[in-house]
């Protein structure tokens, strides 16, 4: 289980995170939503370790991790899929997958490329491709892949189906309902509220660095002042 509790984090003097807390446990996904700016992304990379936080708590298991190195963050079992995939384009599929695993125990690297390879054949049917060539959606399951091979506890996706075609958005956002099934804990913020909603469990919405609701995603729903600030006013006349 991962915990964030009253998290702040700054750049320079602006304060960008104010206080969030949130969780992500086993087998389920838990939906951050907010406008651009409001904080999430933000609070992703402090728990991922890529910024210093300047104060709150971020636990895992119980064990805090706020404030690690990035390498010692993903060895203890959470990994970053970020926000555009930043996939190593010049690299091949197979070469991607392996810088996954650096921090992942090598005695079981083939078993764990062969659950990846199971749960995304692309990627092995396209194994010596430069990952450059892959189409968006091809790329977004080699970030969820190269995620993978850590072997995570936590999986934090940032805009999974950013830059996607509309008929990709649905098959992607699946992969992480699938993800989280087999056991992990998913954390994810999502712009497509609407698509997000159809495979969370939880939601968080987030303001101005604040979080301003919390609850379950079938209530997130039923909430018209939650439909009306992320899926627009067309949501309030829709049966959901």
């Amino acid at each position: 289980m991962l915990e964030i509790d009253d998290l702040h984090v700054s750049y320079g003097k602006v304060q960008a995170v104010r206080g969030v807390s949130m969780a992500a446990h086993p087998g389920r996904i838990t939906l951050v939503l907010g406008a651009n700016g409001a904080g999430k992304t933000t609070s992703m990379n402090a728990v991922a370790g890529l910024l210093r936080p300047d104060s709150g708590s971020v636990r895992l298991e119980g064990v805090e991790i706020a404030g690690m190195a990035p390498h010692r963050i993903v060895r203890r079992g959470v990994a970053l899929v970020p926000e555009g995939r930043r996939v190593f384009g010049p690299l091949t599929v197979a070469e991607n997958l392996r810088m996954g695993a650096y921090t992942a125990a090598k005695a079981e690297m083939a078993e764990t490329l062969a659950r990846v390879h199971e749960m995304f054949p692309i990627l092995k049917d396209r194994a010596n491709s430069a990952a450059g060539l892959l189409s968006g959606g091809e790329q977004q399951m080699l970030a969820f892949g190269r995620a993978l091979m850590s072997q995570p506890k936590v999986m934090l996706l940032d805009e999974p189906s950013m830059g996607l075609a509309p008929a990709v958005v649905d098959s992607i956002l699946a992969k992480a309902r699938e993800m989280a099934d087999s056991g992990i804990a998913i954390l994810m913020v999502e712009q497509n509220a609407e698509a997000g909603l159809d495979i969370a469990d939880d939601v968080v919405a987030v303001a101005r660095g604040e979080v301003v609701y919390t609850g379950k995603a079938s209530e997130a729903r039923n909430n018209a002042s939650v439909l009306r600030a992320f899926l627009g006013e067309a949501a309030l006349a829709e049966p959901r």
